[in-house]
């Protein structure tokens, strides 16, 4: 069968990602197109994966304002003009290429700001003035606080009346659905935990990734990464000054593999690290990267959905997370995985090169975490429940 898959990243790359996983197990047995409209991330797509990019659309820091990829965030962008192109692209490709399912990551839980183009095509589906289409709704284990949390509610289960379905890509072990969205109870379509989403590395990538490298058994490597790198920059600078100073302690025999991420700036960190040597390397970005994270002995990080995940795929045996601050997401999630996982907070008054490179050489010191149980595969459990109710499932009539 033929699944649409529409994606809008805003911020980070999180998003983006996970919906790549899920993409690479639905193609499986069916075709696949991608469609998003954030910033250009330069990856190489799955295998047989068909994208179409409406003109991009980002959000500032704050979630409140939406600007034009590329354009001054000042506003030189002409957004209404882009919103009316997407609109009308959207409508046209739904209505050209007739999908059997269309999945929507996010919304109607998030993305209220693109419901200027949602709106309309799920509004042409119930009607009949798009062909006949299943929607289902992709969603990540926490949804972020809401200022009037009743009003919310209210307006995403009267959105969720367009719906088939709700994919959580969550373990209720860990943090169910209620815990951020009390209103669960009254959602009238089917609601399935598939467990997390995220790529696994093959069992020798840490191996054959350290002896790339030159790492022997007594070399100990650091993997800092800040997910997309908007948000990352404290984090970056207190990482190189910590390794400035753990590099003096000969016997820890540190190498550290800085990821900026696709949107951070390594220029200003190298000129910093200049004087470092061999043993630190920075990078904009990394298709090696679960790679890196099985060869590493520590990882620094924040704390988004995929970042989290990667650790736990690829068994990182200690790991620092620094979570964004501007919501409740990404530090629930620690909070809840550090109990059974190798995972510790990083909190902001850390965050300084002495406190920093403390946290680090303790935990460099010390034995292990506990291997994670948690579930890992969404993907495919999202790919297989979606293909049974799609042969199954009966087809929505309009009106």
């Amino acid at each position: 069968m033929k699944i649409a898959f529409y994606c809008q990243h805003v911020l980070g790359i999180g998003h983006f990602f996970r919906v790549l996983e899920l993409c690479r197990a639905l193609l499986v047995e069916h075709e696949v197109l991608l469609v998003t409209g954030g910033e250009g991330v330069s990856v190489a797509l799955p295998q047989g994966l068909r994208r179409f990019e409406l003109p991009a659309l980002m959000m500032d820091a704050d979630f409140k304002r939406v600007y034009a990829a590329g354009a001054d965030r000042d506003g030189t962008g002409d957004v209404d003009a882009i919103q009316r192109d997407r609109r009308r692209q959207l409508m046209a490709l739904m209505r050209r290429e007739a999908p059997d399912l269309l999945l929507i990551e996010l919304y109607p839980f998030g993305r209220k700001a693109f419901r200027f183009e949602l709106e309309p095509v799920l509004n042409a589906l119930a009607t009949g003035a798009l062909p006949p289409c299943r929607v289902v709704c992709s969603l990540r284990d926490i949804l972020v606080e809401k200022s009037d949390p009743a009003a919310y509610e209210r307006r995403v289960l009267k959105q969720l009346a367009a719906f088939d379905a709700l994919l959580v890509h969550g373990d209720p072990a860990v943090i169910p659905l209620d815990e951020t969205f009390n209103a669960v109870d009254q959602i009238k379509i089917p609601v399935i935990y598939t467990g997390y989403v995220t790529a696994r590395p093959s069992p020798e990538a840490g191996a054959v990734a350290r002896a790339r490298m030159g790492l022997g058994d007594a070399d100990r490597l650091v993997v800092v990464s800040a997910g997309g790198g908007k948000v990352g920059g404290p984090l970056m600078t207190a990482a190189v000054g910590a390794f400035q100073r753990l590099v003096l302690k000969e016997e820890l025999r540190i190498h550290m593999h800085l990821l900026t991420g696709p949107y951070g700036d390594p220029a200003a960190l190298r000129k910093e690290a200049a004087a470092v040597g061999e043993r630190l390397t920075i990078e904009r970005f990394s298709d090696r990267f679960l790679q890196l994270l099985s060869a590493a002995d520590l990882s620094v990080s924040m704390g988004g959905y995929n970042t989290t995940m990667n650790l736990l795929a690829a068994r990182v045996p200690r790991a620092l997370i620094w979570p964004f601050g501007q919501n409740r997401e990404q530090r629930l999630r620690v909070e809840r995985l550090q109990r059974r996982t190798p995972l510790h907070l990083l909190e902001d008054a850390n965050l300084t090169p002495h406190a920093l490179a403390a946290r680090m050489a303790t935990l460099l010191t010390s034995p292990p975490g506990p291997s994670s149980t948690v579930r890992l595969d969404g993907a495919e459990t999202s790919a297989r429940w979606l293909t049974d109710w799609l042969a199954t499932a009966p087809k929505r009539t309009t009106p």
